[in-house]
């Protein structure tokens, strides 16, 4: 086990570089399998979960080359086997994408039931399995998932997703992209990494319009052919940057964004007292003031995105006045909160809400990541608070943050790695 041990009360300053998108990529990795012929995917994210999922495939038949550390080579052509390892595929959420990628090349999947973080909710997949039903597959729940497609072909259908679901937005997607015949998905999420997947299916020969928008069109195709793609690069991951700025004070200057993907964030940013600059694919985020009280409610996009959600919360621990942050996506995703007190934070939780009371200065504590958002904010906080901070169930963080310890290293925080036993980690906590 590793923990990182963090000297905070330092500002952060220098230049960051942002890796490609996690929630695009544990989507596109998968997607890889419809494709007969071979795909190169380049600004692949150097992290635990796509390390997973290319395990994955190669447990499947893929074969997988990494061309660079960030572009890899992917050959479905030889996959055969449709079960996927319950060792494998447990130890990720992103593995129900292997449901509608396998069920809509082969007409059959076999997945055990998806681990990744645990939020203290459920995080169902009735949607993922209410499209794949529609478009003609009997689907098993238990601790596999087994679905096949009745006539051995998935057909086009239309589906309304009864809440605005990203997951079965995409997985939905991929399973219509070879089905027989037109499918549409109604009341579809919108986020950038949907966008991401249906641009990456259609340049390997896929016909997907409106993705970006709540109605979706999929003209299923016959096969999809290789090529090349690029992922975009991570808004959550530049977005953790500038709360760890807003948190610790400094300046940095974020390299290789999408400026308008980050609008929602730097908005509250804004209103915070952080100034943010947008210079082409930069943002320039400095902040060397007090910080403001404000309200977030998270929305899915275009609105503040959830997984941004314990990082400024962390932020709003510091601001000046008491601050509201209602959840709007997930039922519980506060389970970090008890941490955060543990530094001096004055939060309490109302249901989907947490109201902030606003502190002078956090202090250090040994505390642990719950999930990997939460992990994110633990590590802000310590960079913020006074003292010495360690932190634990690092493992979370690694699976969506590329090199964590040496970016922010860079930008002049004194954070190490250091193993720890599992004894130990749990009397630290205790």
């Amino acid at each position: 086990m590793t923990k990182y041990i963090v000297e905070g009360g330092k500002p952060l300053f220098g230049e960051v570089t942002i890796s490609g998108a996690k929630n695009a990529a544990v989507a596109i990795i998968p997607a890889a399998l419809l494709v007969d012929g071979v795909c190169r995917i380049e600004n692949i994210p150097n992290i635990s979960d796509v390390e997973m999922l290319l395990n994955i495939l190669d447990d499947l038949g893929a074969k997988v080359r990494f061309l660079t550390p960030t572009s890899v080579e992917i050959d479905s052509r030889a996959t055969r086997s449709t079960q996927v390892s319950q060792e494998l595929a447990h130890k990720i959420r992103a593995s129900y994408y292997l449901i509608g990628a396998l069920l809509g090349r082969f007409g059959e999947a076999e997945v055990s039931l998806p681990g990744g973080c645990n939020f203290g909710g459920v995080r169902p997949i009735d949607q993922h399995v209410k499209g794949f039903a529609a478009m003609g597959a009997d689907v098993q729940e238990g601790d596999f998932i087994v679905a096949r497609a009745r006539d051995g072909r998935l057909r086009g259908a239309s589906i309304y997703l009864d809440v605005v679901s990203v997951g079965a937005t995409m997985n939905i997607m991929m399973a219509a992209a070879l089905a027989d015949g037109n499918t549409t998905i109604e009341n579809a999420a919108k986020e950038p990494h949907i966008v991401d997947l249906a641009n990456f299916l259609n340049s390997m020969g896929a016909d997907i319009k409106g993705a970006g928008t709540d109605t979706i069109r999929v003209r299923g195709v016959e096969r999809l052919n290789g090529g090349t793609y690029a992922i975009i690069p991570d808004q959550i991951e530049a977005g953790t940057y500038m709360a760890a700025v807003a948190a610790t004070g400094g300046q940095v200057l974020i390299r290789n964004i999408i400026p308008k993907h980050m609008d929602c964030i730097t908005a509250k940013l804004q209103e915070m007292g952080v100034c943010v600059i947008e210079e082409d694919d930069n943002l320039l985020v400095r902040r060397d003031g007090p910080l403001q009280r404000t309200n977030i409610k998270t929305l899915p996009y275009p609105g503040f995105p959830t997984d941004m959600q314990p990082q400024v919360t962390t932020v709003l621990t510091l601001a000046q006045g008491t601050s509201i942050v209602t959840e709007g996506v997930w039922d519980n995703r506060y389970r970090y909160v008890g941490e955060l007190c543990r530094m001096g934070a004055q939060v309490r939780v109302e249901g989907r809400a947490a109201v902030i009371e606003g502190v002078d200065a956090l202090h250090a504590a040994n505390v642990q990541a719950y999930d990997l958002r939460a992990g994110a904010a633990m590590v802000i906080a310590a960079l913020a608070a006074e003292g010495t901070s360690e932190i634990t169930n690092v493992h979370y963080i690694e699976r969506g943050y590329e090199n964590f310890v040496g970016k922010l290293r860079a930008l002049g925080a004194d954070i190490r790695c250091a193993e720890v036993t599992e004894e130990t980690a749990e009397r630290q906590i205790g």
